[in-house]
């Protein structure tokens, strides 16, 4: 069978960029190796993380509604229909991707894809048979896996990923979570919910690493507020697994004596990194950089002429979105268009309560790159409907070009901060200024004023502070 596209991997990248091609006319086939379409991010990543995440909110705000004048009983806690309704989440949306492919008439090979030469696609299924698939293009869209922590084995039971935190059969009394970042907050801030007692334990001296500082350290104090309690600057150095309880010893990064915390279960989450193995790459000659990512070309090419690469197996923000972005671009490409990403403006979200949202320039990367800027603040806690809603946490910061008021930043940190965000991304898509947002009419009373705001004040005044 031969093909003018295969999609190796079928993440929010590969599944786009399959889907996109077939639209724009492309023979295109996909190979996943597992039994379900939707890579890491359906199945075992984003969408079954938000079930949860929304889960366990619910279940934490009915049981403090007596601020709003509504009397109930204490909730309880039924964990197997919580992980039910998880599950029933990831199969529709797998299901979907099914749809969509069939839909497109996209041909599905379940097996695991290797190349075995520019042109060429091996597909071995579970039963050790082969297939031999041609076709002129092949993207490379294997994804991402849980790094590893060194000295500390994973058995998804007691010391897990973000794949064994999501099918915990019972609460942890107390979880270590070891990595700062966004999934392991996000992970973290589901169990403590649920009555978990949560230690975060982070080799660098801040949370979330990578976003603005002022941001991080807000939030930081948010979660500390909920309980959470964070060794930073620390680094898990072994886990005693011989007792009944797990003994995690930790020392400070900078060294010094030893401690041992005790724990039921312990997440790490120090990252994830590229997904290459048994792809054939070396043997068909591909380039990976330092980092094991595949190396690609301002077109999604890697040095191979004919094998591309996208999402979380190249340079750049593992994000699903970035991911499917690409994904469109390359398929535009391969179909004779202009594909295009623009990085300066790729959102990204905590989906704790509250939320952070985070898109382009954070302080402390404009200070290093020597721009002159202007930073526009707004509190949650000076807006109306956020007083309504008790969701006064948090604020809005806008950074603008001192010279030009072009947006070069927007930073959330409160309720419904992912939703919000998006219209700073559309306005930076399109190279608009601080004062374009400030003139903005926006609905009262809404959360999202509070943008308006904030850009009031990166231009010129707010009028609410």
């Amino acid at each position: 069978m031969s093909y003018d596209l295969i999609v190796i991997g079928s993440g929010p990248g590969g599944y786009v960029c399959a889907i996109k091609a077939a639209q724009l006319g492309l023979k295109v086939a996909v190979v996943e190796k597992r039994a379900t379409y939707g890579g890491t991010c359906l199945n075992i990543g984003c969408i079954p993380s938000k079930a949860l995440l929304h889960a366990s909110e619910m279940f934490e705000e009915v049981g403090h509604l007596d601020a709003l004048g509504i009397k109930v009983a204490k909730p309880k806690l039924d964990l197997p229909g919580m992980l039910a309704h998880k599950d029933a989440t990831v199969k529709s949306n797998v299901d979907g991707v099914a749809y969509l492919f069939k839909k497109n008439k996209i041909d599905g090979h379940i097996g695991t894809g290797s190349i075995a030469a520019p042109g060429k696609v091996v597909v071995t299924k579970e039963d050790g048979s082969t297939a031999t698939l041609e076709t002129k293009a092949i993207v490379i869209a294997t994804g991402s896996d849980s790094a590893p922590l060194p000295g500390v084995e994973i058995d998804e039971k007691r010391i897990v990923t973000s794949t064994g935190a999501l099918t915990l059969d019972k609460v942890p009394s107390k979880l270590i979570v070891v990595g700062a970042g966004v999934i392991g907050l996000e992970l973290g801030s589901v169990w403590r919910r649920l009555g978990a007692e949560v230690t975060v334990v982070e080799f660098l001296d801040r949370i979330l690493p990578g976003m603005d500082g002022e941001v991080a350290k807000q939030f930081q104090r948010m979660l500390e507020k909920q309980g959470f309690a964070f060794k930073l600057g620390t680094k898990v150095t072994a886990v005693d697994t011989s007792g009944k309880t797990l003994k995690a010893t930790i020392e400070l990064a900078k060294g010094g004596a030893a401690e041992t915390i005790e724990a039921d279960v312990v997440l790490v989450a120090i990252g994830r990194r590229p997904f290459t193995e048994g792809l054939g790459l070396e043997a068909a000659g591909v380039e990976l950089d330092e980092r094991k990512r595949v190396k690609v070309d301002g077109h999604y090419q890697t040095n191979v002429p004919g094998i591309y690469a996208i999402g979380d197996v190249i340079a750049g923000p593992m994000l699903a979105h970035k991911a499917e972005d690409e994904g469109v671009a390359v398929a535009e490409i391969l179909a004779g268009q202009a594909g295009h990403v623009n990085y300066d403006a790729i959102p990204g979200v905590v989906y704790t309560s509250p939320e952070v949202a985070t898109v382009g320039k954070t302080e402390e990367e404009l200070k290093a790159a020597g721009i002159a800027y202007k930073v526009g603040k707004f509190p949650f806690s000076a807006n109306g409907r956020a007083r309504a809603m008790l969701a006064t946490d948090g604020f809005v910061k806008i950074l603008s070009d001192a010279n030009t008021d072009r947006l070069l930043g927007a930073h959330i940190v409160g309720k419904g901060a992912g939703e919000m965000i998006h219209e700073a991304v559309v306005l930076m898509e399109f190279a608009g200024s601080a004062e374009d947002l400030a003139r903005s009419t926006h609905a009262h009373p809404t959360m999202s004023e509070s943008i308006k705001e904030a850009a009031l004040a990166a231009w010129f005044k707010p009028i609410h502070m």
